[in-house]
């Protein structure tokens, strides 16, 4: 059985558990693995192709001090995939993008997420008609797909609403988003007002980049950083090649620089539901 993002992560959230459990760093579990300090925090993190080969697991079991078999039988379930659990993306996994499976199975653990958007509106902030011209308008999805991809949007902006620990979002996105024509002026008066409606929840802020600002730090493309309880964040890319993850602390700080340079060059949230009040006002 493959194992799915969902379950890499549980594995190396477990694994990681018991490293630390038992005192020993990274460094110390490379050594005995015979492999790179890197390729542990990836196994560990559950991003990348990283995985623990045959006989591994069991070498980390002795070296854990795991004897209870029933325990050693649940790593080797996670391992395989076994008990990763049926995700709800898994009916829409043929017309999922690349790595956007990744994406669903991260934001579904984390407990917030920090975005930068320059182009668009974020995808957990999209409405349906929103998204739908977004999504008609990538040469990559099949027309017959469109409707699909909407509904998985929309399933994935549940995190958002739902009532048990939902996903702490803090967007910050260009002003041009709002202003572009994508859809019927009613389209694009309807997504103004549903930020504007979603910046009121307690677990959403959001911030307009104004025009006005010119050059700033967050030119160089989207990006966003997934916080966890139990794990260590990982920032990731959208590209026309699919998402990109990056889990090394180096880089995570690198995009996390960047994102509080764009905080602080941005509207704060008083004054980005102030303009966005203004925006729907002036919608045809």
């Amino acid at each position: 059985m493959a194992q799915t993002a969902a379950g890499k992560r549980q594995l190396g959230a477990e694994l990681r558990r018991l490293r630390k459990s038992r005192g020993l760093r990274a460094a110390d579990v490379a050594q005995h693995l015979g492999c790179s300090e890197t390729r542990v925090s990836r196994i560990e993190s559950g991003t990348g192709r990283a995985r623990l080969q045959d006989g591994e697991l069991g070498s980390l079991c002795e070296l854990y001090e795991i004897t209870d078999e029933q325990q050693i039988q649940t790593l080797r379930n996670l391992a395989s995939g076994a008990v990763s659990g049926s995700a709800w993306w898994d009916a829409y996994r043929e017309i999922l993008p690349s790595g956007l499976d990744t994406l669903l199975s991260f934001e579904t653990d984390a407990a917030a997420e920090r975005a930068w958007e320059p182009v668009l509106v974020p995808g957990l902030l999209q409405t349906s008609a929103y998204a739908r011209e977004v999504l008609a308008a990538w040469p990559a999805n099949r027309p017959l797909d469109i409707e699909d991809l909407v509904r998985v949007r929309a399933r994935r902006a549940e995190l958002l609403t739902k009532d048990s620990a939902p996903l702490e979002l803090w967007a910050v996105l260009d002003e041009t988003a709002i202003r572009r024509p994508i859809g019927t002026a009613e389209a694009i008066r309807e997504q103004i007002g549903h930020l504007l409606e979603m910046s009121r929840l307690e677990n959403v802020t959001v911030q307009l980049m104004p025009v006005s600002k010119g050059a700033h730090p967050g030119l160089g493309g989207a990006f966003a950083i997934l916080d966890f309880e139990d794990a260590s964040p990982v920032a990731y890319v959208d590209s026309p090649a699919g998402n990109l993850y990056f889990d090394r602390a180096y880089d995570v700080r690198k995009f996390s620089r960047s994102l509080d340079l764009l905080r602080a060059h941005a509207l704060d949230p008083d004054d980005t539901a102030a303009l966005l009040q203004k925006a729907v006002r002036e919608k045809p």
